[in-house]
């Protein structure tokens, strides 16, 4: 077929007898079928897309070396445009995808030969093009929609026209050397030397072998970068070919002697260094009787492509952040697993979903790299804590599955791992002198029990999860009435959203004393949501959806705005209170919290210290460092701060001491038994001396009786607050309470 293609492409002129006669050489010998024309052709415009940048670039390659670029200026100080170039050169690259052998392109590219002479441009460079113009088809290629079966056969396309446009090319720089420089016989062999040393330069092995003598007719000299051993015939560097492929390849020869064009792939290896990936491909030439008489040969390094297509593989399994194996991964495997668990009644198969705490503030505080950092850490930490047949999966953000396949026992194998998951992620995280704590929710599902496939078990884990963390249990096992909760929660997250435009929400007030004055002093200010509906919500049905939706930052927004306006009113009216108010993980943890405070501040809230922020020990250590750093900033602009539900966490007031802390609340889990349990009294008396000692005043909440009231009094706790004091209540009946409390202080 090539040699019937290069009949009819070649249509001799006598004039130009010579570069036909090459022509039809290098189309036999390079093998060039309609059907390279043909591949060609249909992948021109996707080949073609990225041509105008590139002609451009190679002009601007051609400026960046001093010998061309003295040729392209003075062919603009002789009144050419370079951009007349641009235009040829994106003409002649559509004209190569083109695929035309014709008489006329062979005359065009010699006459370009002699141009490139004529100017002065040396092989090297216009061969330096020609990489270029294989570089940018290559990256065409990767970048390109070519179906998989169509790419070797268009590269095999490319490979051929570009070596019959160099070749001809070649041909013309030749003649026109020789016919100037026939004199000249010393440079003529000084030019072939050069370009001696180009073809080495070319990434492809090309050669071509007198099957008839075993004789070596040509091959290309960069075939030492990959053999440095003597040639091996007939097969170039079939010595150092991989011994499992090295059947394959000699199997491929002997096809390749029977007539038929043949690609093998194999992995060469030089002593010392990686294997490489190498395709060979094995063109036969055939004469008159149908005699194979020579093998053409072509050598092409894969690496690249064989590495790509695992990278691919990897990435389609794997998290590229972790490491871990990714949701399809897993989703993979639990069919696997279920799969294996039907063939036997006794077998279960264990979900478990889980969510990291605090991980948004670290991201919101220390940025995305911190985040990522904890996340490699953390899956680093919990990977030996499982069987090699367990799978540990990311599945975005700091989302985390765990499967656990053929257990006997699902409940104790999930509680088992989930607390070495719990104990292991209690201890800190460091990230560039940074301390970090983490919580986890864990939610489990177990097959059959909880579901039979694999959507089922994650919906149903996750259920769980999310009435973990809502729980503060750490792990939860799913429970069929956690579907109905599940819904509700859906519902109030929608009905949420829309709260803050409709005026729902409101801020009821629980007043404070000062144990030792016998007067009040200030109020702490408790949010509650009018449901349409459901009537009256308290914070623990709303505030972790608000944190899970982002709408807890327009939240405390309000409520800062709230406060404010509610300060000025009672000052107007002659009161002057202190008003508290908590505020949750993420928002102490938010910038914008400072910057809000501060304008609110410059509004003239806070005068006196009338502005008072609680935060729970659980919050403030989640990132010791931030958290420090927020503190003292809150402090300089006069914003007091007091330590909420103070033991329940796991800090202490040691480490607590170097910190701008006006006030701890001790929880009301010691301070409702107190009177009764010796133990909680000790904690509270022990709790108020320490704290004076460090200069923090003390606040116990949960005061529900006279008995509590006075034993606190007889302490030396500082301030109080509970139902025997006051409920909470809305900002108009403050003065009446106030006025009545004043009242009953003075009648004793």
């Amino acid at each position: 077929m090539s040699e019937e293609y290069a009949e009819l492409t070649a249509q001799p002129d006598p004039a130009s007898n010579i570069v036909h006669q090459l022509n039809t050489s290098f189309i036999r010998f390079l093998r060039i079928t309609q059907t390279d024309t043909q591949i060609l052709q249909q992948y021109q415009t996707q080949l073609l897309e990225n041509g105008e940048r590139f002609a451009q670039a190679f002009y601007d390659y051609l400026f960046h070396f001093p010998a061309t670029a003295a040729v392209l200026n003075k062919y603009q100080a002789d009144g050419g445009k370079i951009e007349d170039l641009v235009s040829r050169q994106l003409a002649h690259l559509h004209a190569f995808l083109l695929g035309d052998c014709s008489a006329a392109t062979a005359n065009e590219l010699t006459r370009i030969g002699h141009i490139h002479f004529r100017h002065g441009i040396e092989p090297n460079w216009f061969m330096g093009a020609y990489l270029l113009y294989l570089n940018y088809l290559r990256d065409a290629l990767d970048a390109g929609a070519v179906p998989a079966t169509d790419r070797p056969p268009l590269e095999d396309a490319i490979q051929k026209f570009l070596f019959r446009d160099m070749g001809m090319m070649m041909e013309g720089y030749w003649n026109a050397a020789l016919s100037q420089l026939q004199a000249e016989k010393d440079k003529v062999a000084l030019l072939q030397d050069q370009i001696t040393s180009l073809l080495a330069n070319i990434p492809q092995i090309l050669w071509s072998v007198d099957v008839t003598t075993n004789t070596l007719l040509y091959i290309s000299p960069s075939t030492q970068d990959i053999c440095s051993l003597e040639v091996d015939m007939p097969i170039p560097c079939l010595g150092w070919t991989h011994p499992d492929d090295l059947e394959l390849v000699k199997a491929a020869w002997q096809e390749a002697l029977q007539g038929k064009r043949v690609e093998v792939e194999s992995r060469i290896k030089e002593p010392g260094k990686s294997a490489r990936w190498f395709r060979r491909t094995f063109h036969p030439f055939l004469d008159d009787d149908g005699k194979v008489v020579r093998v053409d040969g072509l050598m092409d390094d894969t690496t690249k492509w064989k590495d790509l297509v695992s990278h691919l593989n990897t990435l389609a399994t794997t998290d590229s952040l972790t490491g871990l194996p990714n949701r399809s991964l897993l989703y993979d495997r639990f069919s696997q697993a279920i799969a294996t668990a039907r063939r036997t009644s006794k077998m279960q198969v264990v979900l478990m979903l889980m969510d990291l705490d605090h991980f948004k503030e670290i991201n919101d505080t220390l940025g995305h790299p911190a985040g990522d950092e904890i996340l490699r850490q953390v899956g680093a930490r919990l990977t030996p804590l499982l069987r090699d047949s367990d799978t540990l999966a990311r599945l975005g953000g700091d989302e985390f599955a765990v499967l656990l396949p053929e257990v006997t026992d699902g409940l104790h194998a999930a509680q088992t791992v989930a607390d070495n998951i719990e104990e292991a992620l209690s201890r800190p995280f460091f990230y560039y002198g940074h301390e970090l704590y983490l919580g986890v929710g864990i939610g489990i599902a177990i097959y059959p029990e909880h579901g039979d496939d694999m959507d089922t078990l994650m919906s149903r884990a996750d259920l769980a999860m999310y009435g973990s963390k809502h729980k503060g249990i750490g792990a939860g096992v799913f429970q069929p009435e956690v579907t109905q909760n599940s819904d509700n929660q859906l519902r109030l997250a929608s009905d949420l959203r829309r709260a803050l435009d409709r005026g729902e929400f409101e801020l009821h007030y629980q007043p404070k004393v000062a144990l030792q004055l016998g007067r009040a002093y200030g109020v702490e200010a408790l949010i509650r949501w009018q449901h349409p509906d459901l009537g009256m919500l308290l914070p623990d049905r709303f505030i972790a959806i608000a944190e899970r939706s982002g709408l807890i930052h327009p939240m405390t927004d309000w409520v800062i705005q709230t406060i404010n306006a509610q300060s000025r009113a009672w000052k107007k009216a002659g009161y002057a209170l202190s008003i508290a108010f908590n505020i949750s993980a993420s928002s102490f943890l938010n910038p914008k919290l400072l910057q809000h405070l501060h304008e609110t501040l410059s509004q003239g809230l806070n005068q006196g210290g009338q502005f008072e922020i609680e935060i729970t020990e659980n919050t403030l250590m989640a990132d010791i460092g931030h958290g420090s750093s927020v503190l003292n900033q809150l402090h300089k602009i006069g914003i007091n701060v007091a330590i909420d539900d103070f033991g329940t966490g796991y800090s202490s007031l040691a480490y607590l001491r170097r910190l701008p802390i006006h006030s701890i609340k001790l929880d009301k889990s010691f301070i409702l038994n107190m009177v009764h349990d010796v133990t909680d009294a000790a904690i509270v008396r022990s709790s108020i001396d320490l704290a004076h000692t460090l200069g923090y005043a003390v606040v116990a909440e949960g005061v529900e009786n006279r008995e509590t009231f006075d034993l606190l009094q007889s302490m030396g706790c500082d301030s109080a607050q509970g139902y025997f004091i006051g409920y909470p209540i809305h900002a108009e009946e403050i003065p009446q309470w106030l006025d009545d409390f004043t009242k009953k202080s003075a009648a004793g």
